[in-house]
């Protein structure tokens, strides 16, 4: 598919806690990211909700939304997201207007089916209400309401979020979240950048199937990815090897803090690991700026997509940021040139 149209970028924060580090340095770090992507002219920085994860600091997500668009001034802020079967939509209506409040025109709501952790913790979290999940178009519903004007009557309002413009986005990794992101016309971010599989299939699907809402005319539509970008092919693929270490972990259940990139990653994994992981990241670019430039034009290409949203889980941090700049670079003077 060809696009000529603005191709807008934006980042996908994990709150990765790195060895040798604390989630504090991670919200330190975030913030700092959070700043320079700022400048640089990325749209949004989005915090996921992930539990009982020791290498992943963004349990909290609304506490670090708060956080970061405290310390920035223009760029949005939002989630990618709540996990929404996890929260009651009044609660979430409530955070979520309290944040437009503090930060007005820069908060999304970006809403999850999934847990965001392992069932066991996700018993934790919900108590008995472990059907959760499903309710999740209904509650996408009644968080609407929450947000509209017309609730001004109800015997239940959320105070503040009553009347705010506070854009919802759904979040997936299957068809079946792109069925519904099409049903009730709002824009899709896909989490392509772990869950590659149904990604292609899931984006065909809504558009076919996409109604236009009050909030949006067309689709639009958030691809998830990877990427380590560095000068040289050969230090992007170094710093890759951090990455690629912690998907090991998914893979294997051996979950560790990010670890430092190592110069040979056939010495950390298996075969059988590589060929999982590399399924899992199919999504992901690394390499040069020209490298880098040349494959996202063929993924912009390929897919048609709006906007790019990346995640880096790159060790060292000025490395990591780095990376965020010569990505700003690729789209500023390659991809929307």
């Amino acid at each position: 598919m060809n696009r000529t149209n603005h191709i807008a970028y934006s980042v996908l924060e994990l709150a990765v806690v790195a060895q040798g580090h604390t989630p504090a340095d991670s919200f330190r770090n975030a913030l700092d990211l959070a700043r320079n992507a700022e400048t640089l002219g990325y749209k949004r920085i989005w915090l996921a909700e992930h539990h009982n994860m020791s290498n992943v600091g963004s349990s909290a997500t609304a506490v670090l939304i708060g956080h970061i668009a405290g310390g920035t001034s223009t760029i949005r802020v939002g989630s990618g997201g709540i996990m929404l079967p996890n929260h009651a939509p009044l609660i979430v209506a409530e955070q979520f207007g309290t944040l437009a409040s503090l930060y007005p025109g820069r908060i999304d709501l970006g809403l999850g089916r999934a847990p965001g952790t392992d069932q066991v913790t996700a018993m934790a979290i919900r108590g008995n209400n472990l059907q959760s999940a499903h309710d999740f178009p209904q509650d996408i519903i009644k968080l609407q309401t929450y947000f509209s004007a017309g609730n001004a009557n109800a015997k239940v309002r959320a105070i503040p979020g009553e009347g705010l413009d506070i854009p919802i986005y759904i979040l997936g990794s299957s068809t079946e979240s792109a069925r519904l992101a099409a049903a009730l016309g709002l824009p899709y971010a896909f989490a392509s950048h772990f869950a590659p599989a149904q990604f292609m299939a899931a984006i065909q699907l809504y558009r076919q199937n996409f109604k236009p809402s009050a909030v949006l005319k067309e689709p639009y539509i958030i691809a998830c990815v990877n990427v380590a970008a560095a000068d040289t092919d050969e230090e992007a693929t170094y710093l890759f090897s951090s990455m690629q270490q912690l998907f090991r972990g998914i893979i294997t259940g051996q979950r560790e803090l990010l670890q430092p990139p190592v110069e040979d990653i056939n010495k950390v994994w298996t075969p059988y690991e590589e060929e999982a992981v590399n399924q899992m990241i199919s999504c992901t670019f690394v390499g040069s700026p020209g490298t880098i430039a040349a494959d996202l034009k063929d993924f912009v290409q390929e897919t048609g997509v709006n906007e790019i949203m990346v995640t880096s889980a790159i060790y060292d941090h000025q490395a990591r940021m780095h990376s965020y700049k010569i990505l700003a670079d690729v789209f500023n003077q390659e991809i929307n040139s």
